[in-house]
């Protein structure tokens, strides 16, 4: 069995640079989670390791499948300099665990909420799960094993996410981008929701 976290790093150094930072963090139960840092002017991108040791189970399935099964990353980009950002890295490692915490497979469209401000101030307490491929290409694994996805984390207010919840994901990224909103804005406001 092929020992994926290497690889993972690997392709998120040759993407994004060699990490400026790192922290770790275990839960109970659980495999060790690290958060990455990498600086990319005036970007600061945190990227979770450790994730897709393992494939993703439908909480619904009767056995975890140690080979096959979706595996993820999670990506977070935020405007460097106007929040003190560094402190999401305990949350992003907690959305990190809860594939095996909690037994759900994280996708694109989902929503992961952290019931607190994603850093010290944050109007953020939930991410929306973008699409994989764009930043960051899927990590191809020998057969049968399935690829490793990198998945952009959006900010959501409280608000936004409501919205999301009754609308979609579809509909909530539509109107971001009709209203030009900067999701990298660790400061910025909700989108116009009526």
């Amino acid at each position: 069995m092929v020992d994926v976290l290497p690889l993972v790093e690997a392709r998120l150094s040759t993407t994004l640079g060699e990490p400026d930072a790192r922290a770790a963090v275990t839960f109970l139960g659980t495999d060790r989670i690290e958060v990455l840092r990498f600086q990319e002017g005036d970007l600061v991108r945190y990227a979770t390791l450790g994730m897709s040791a393992h494939p993703m189970t439908d909480p619904n399935a009767m056995l975890a499948d140690p080979v096959e099964g979706p595996r993820a990353e999670l990506v977070l980009s935020l405007r460097a300099g106007r929040a003190d950002t560094d402190k999401v890295l305990r949350p992003l490692a907690v959305l990190g665990a809860s594939p095996q915490v909690e037994g759900v497979v994280v996708a694109p469209g989902a929503s992961l909420d952290v019931g607190e401000p994603l850093w010290p101030g944050a109007p953020f307490t939930s991410v929306l799960v973008g699409e994989p491929g764009g930043l960051i290409e899927d990590l191809a694994l020998d057969e049968p094993m399935d690829p490793v996805r990198f998945l952009p984390l959006l900010p959501m207010t409280p608000n936004e996410a409501a919205w999301k919840r009754v609308h979609g994901a579809q509909a909530l990224q539509e109107r971001w981008l009709a209203s030009g909103t900067d999701l990298r804005d660790p400061a910025r406001g909700s989108v116009p929701l009526d």
